[in-house]
């Protein structure tokens, strides 16, 4: 008895782990502002409100975007980074998608940078490299009310 009841408690752990991991990815990326290197864009969401901050990319090419530091939390919760494809098999492009939760009044920024074929080092090596690479800014409100959609 004591042995079954040890296999169908394990078996309900593994279920449920593989559960939780593949259900992992973001679905709802809430209100999505587009950026790009180098632009500064503006975002005005709700206390409560997903918002995500979406950045073209293509890793196949170099793009590796990645979220500089976390933003202010008592603003801004991150929540996670998404990618889609654009579907045209491989090399080719997409679009990241970095999802947060508007959380009280207030302003944050929020920087992506996009290390242009910087792999692991995450710093430029060559000046095309330098050039290539550069920011997207985000000049984040989260308003004293919700913010319409």
């Amino acid at each position: 008895m004591r042995r079954t009841a040890a296999v169908g408690l394990h078996a309900l752990l593994v279920l449920l782990v593989a559960g939780c991991a593949a259900g992992s990815a973001v679905s709802d990326y809430g209100k999505v502002t587009k950026g790009a290197k180098g632009a500064t864009v503006r975002v005005e969401v709700g206390p409560g409100q997903r918002f995500s901050l979406a950045v073209a990319d293509n890793p196949s090419e170099g793009d590796g975007w990645d979220l500089v530091e976390v933003p202010d939390t008592k603003v801004a919760s991150y929540i996670s980074e998404e990618h889609e494809s654009d579907g045209g098999g491989p090399g080719s492009g997409g679009t990241t998608y970095f999802v947060f939760n508007g959380k009280q009044p207030g302003t944050t920024e929020i920087r992506l940078r996009n290390c242009w074929r910087c792999g692991q080092a995450r710093t430029p090596s060559t000046e095309e490299s330098r050039r290539l690479s550069g920011e997207a800014i985000f000049a984040v409100t989260v308003a004293g009310r919700p913010a319409a959609g």
